[in-house]
């Protein structure tokens, strides 16, 4: 089924959601959650696409050319709206702009509280869109909660995140769930090398991604993420060995940018985890399959102990940056406690 949406993976949920359009039977609200890259706005888009086409291949399945199934992919069509985490612009202050590492404002559920409860202009449906919800604050949360109450029967929900227990647990008894899942390394692998990619490349693409074919996509169009990841486990093997003061100086150059501080952290722990799969003797295949040699070289070095210290450590950073707690100082107590090899 999920080919016919023009999708790779997760085919029971294609099956799940085609069976709500058909039968008549769509919930006002969803939520799709998974790892980012797993495909959750994909999903989203090619079911308001189902929910609207003007002239369906069949019954629950788009046909991808008519107006509106063009507008959706677009994410520029009239009944549909896509929320998705802002700052402040600091150009004009009142003024929010998308961002990464930004947040889903309780301004923003306002206005759409309005939009809401108009009825479709050129469609059957409504369709409003909710990507990284995590990334809400209280505010907008409880602000959502009373729109999901009283949300009119044209209207459809759909809210993304990675995963549920993020949420208010009164958010998520309201939605349907659909858990995503990532592909199995060698399902990417094979899907890349039929758009002709070399074996080498589909590889490491493919063990990088995870399973998650979007992300994949992702690591294929923009060489800059791979140049990046190169550069900051490059970064690692040199803090790894740094003296005390090239740590404290890395520490507060890495910590002026959140996000970019968050991407590195999620680099190096994929990196440590490959390294504590390898101390604990196990046959996972690596993430960082290019990075094999030195892999296998710091788990002989090291106890397993010592390397599942460090990705506890890592992991608690993720969990302390998303508490806003100060992060040159989380920066430097990583830094500093990095083995010594």
């Amino acid at each position: 089924m999920a080919d016919k949406w023009n999708l790779i993976g997760n085919e029971w949920a294609v099956d799940m959601l085609k069976k709500h359009v058909t039968n008549g039977t769509t919930r006002h609200a969803y939520l799709f959650a998974g790892p980012p890259g797993v495909g959750r706005r994909t999903l989203a888009l090619r079911f308001a696409q189902a929910l609207n086409c003007q002239t369906p291949v069949e019954a629950g399945v788009p046909c991808g050319q008519c107006r509106d199934c063009k507008q959706i992919a677009a994410m520029q069509h009239a009944d549909l709206s896509v929320i998705e985490p802002t700052i402040k612009d600091p150009n004009s202050p009142k003024e929010l702009i998308p961002a990464p590492n930004g947040e889903i404002r309780i301004q923003q559920i306002r206005g759409l509280q309005k939009t809401i409860n108009l009825k479709p202009y050129q469609s059957r449906y409504r369709v409003l869109i909710f990507l990284r919800f995590q990334q809400a604050n209280i505010e907008a949360c409880n602000a959502l909660l009373k729109t999901l109450e009283e949300a009119p029967s044209y209207a459809v929900l759909i809210l993304t995140a990675d995963n549920p227990e993020q949420l208010l647990p009164t958010i998520v008894s309201r939605c349907e769930v659909l858990r995503l899942r990532p592909l199995r390394v060698e399902e990417v692998q094979k899907e890349l090398e039929n758009r002709g990619l070399e074996t080498d490349r589909t590889k490491l693409l493919a063990h990088l991604s995870g399973g998650r074919f979007g992300y994949a996509l992702r690591l294929l169009k923009d060489e800059s993420l791979l140049g990046r990841r190169e550069e900051r486990l490059n970064d690692l093997q040199s803090l790894i060995s740094a003296s005390r003061v090239e740590k404290f100086a890395y520490a507060e150059k890495l910590a002026k940018d959140k996000e970019s501080m968050r991407q590195a952290i999620l680099i190096w722990l994929s990196y440590w985890r490959d390294v504590m799969l390898r101390t604990a003797h196990a046959q996972t295949p690596l993430v960082n399959a290019d990075r094999n040699v030195e892999i296998e070289d710091l788990a002989q070095r090291l106890d397993l102990s010592i390397v599942r210290r460090v990705v506890s450590s890592l992991e608690d950073v993720l969990e302390k940056m998303e508490r806003n707690v100060n992060s040159r100082l989380l920066a430097e107590v990583l830094l500093l406690d990095l083995p010594k090899v």
